[in-house]
């Protein structure tokens, strides 16, 4: 690779407005030993990109910094010690941040090789969306055919995911959203109630009398007593972010810490219900290895259903990565169904 390779990146300055994200253009290195150069060909807009310009996402980087917490793209080069056959390759990676750029250098370790035949954005909806819906229907709550769940949000990125996963592998699905989203979200089979309803848990409970068998929150402290009352006997609640209480400026530790106590309590009451906190970097630290391979296989999982049709990507536009603070405010709005992409 020469030396004077640049890349185009979407940088976060600091606590601004999506208007005050910045492009520049910075000259990449040759790949160091066990990296690989790709060349992006798709990035998205999600929420942890709405938190962290707010300074509000748990772990994120100092300012400043190029956001983008996954993507999808061809390997253009390779450093020493990495497979020859990887060169030229789609492949997906998650990245936390880094993602918003035209190029990037990752270790290839990381990469999880896509078919070519995929469109690259459609890929892109399902590589941290894919995972964590994947993960929390099937590794965490275990959701057997015939059961039923709830899922908060069901036209957001990980919603519409979740929703056609579960709908795949024979379970009902109610689902929450605005009114202007039903009749998409009715055409995936999702029975679908207003999220506005102050009687929500009362809803549920009159389309499911005996209780869900698993409910998905990421809504956060207020939410999960109500989520949590909805449950059948031996049900699962399953929460996966807190988007509503980040905004009150309040120690994002004391939030998770307190949040995470709640879960815990609720497991040892004599219910039979169970209650816990997925993250999709759990085990990524502590057991590398074995979080890649797991990361790699499902991914691939969630991959093959695309190319055999069951999964239908729901894009809700695709932007250019120099419109970066465009896409940031139209997400931001929470008027869109399904993810927005970014093309650079």
């Amino acid at each position: 690779m020469n030396h004077s390779t640049t890349a185009l990146e979407v940088v976060l300055p600091g606590v601004v407005e999506p208007d005050g994200l910045q492009l520049r253009r910075r000259a990449l290195p040759a790949p160091a030993t066990g990296q690989a150069l790709v060349t992006v060909e798709a990035t998205g807009v999600s929420f942890a990109e709405q938190s962290m310009r707010r300074d509000r996402y748990f772990g994120q980087p100092a300012f400043p910094f190029v956001p983008g917490y996954d993507l999808v793209g061809t390997v253009a080069a390779l450093g020493p010690g990495v497979e020859p056959g990887l060169l030229g390759q789609r492949v997906a990676a998650l990245t936390k941040t880094g993602g918003w750029a035209s190029q990037v250098l990752l270790p290839a370790r990381d990469l999880v090789v896509v078919p070519r035949q995929l469109d690259p954005a459609e890929v892109e909806t399902l590589v941290v969306n894919g995972i964590t819906a994947w993960q929390m229907l099937h590794r965490k709550a275990r959701v057997r055919p015939g059961q039923t769940i709830f899922v908060h949000g069901a036209s957001g990125g990980v919603g519409t995911t979740l929703v056609q996963l579960a709908r795949h592998a024979g379970i009902h699905v109610i689902g929450s959203a605005s009114p202007r989203h039903h009749p998409a979200l009715q055409a995936l089979g999702v029975q679908t109630v207003d999220y506005r309803d102050p009687d929500l848990a009362a809803t549920v409970a009159g389309l499911a009398p005996a209780g869900v068998d698993a409910v998905f929150d990421h809504l956060g402290a207020t939410s999960f007593p109500r989520s949590y009352s909805m449950l059948a006997p031996g049900g699962t609640l399953v929460a996966y972010a807190i988007i509503n209480d980040l905004a009150d400026g309040k120690s994002l530790i004391g939030l998770f810490a307190r949040a995470l106590a709640r879960l815990t309590w609720w497991n040892v009451l004599p219910n039979g219900h169970s209650a816990s906190f997925y993250h999709v970097w759990s085990g990524h630290t502590v057991r590398p290895a074995a979080f890649r391979r797991r990361f790699n296989q499902d991914l691939t999982q969630v991959l093959r259903l695309l190319e055999d049709g069951v999964l239908t990507p729901q894009i809700a536009t695709r932007m250019p990565l120099a419109a970066a603070g465009e896409a940031l405010a139209l997400a931001e709005s929470r008027t869109v169904f399904g993810k927005i992409v970014l093309i650079p």
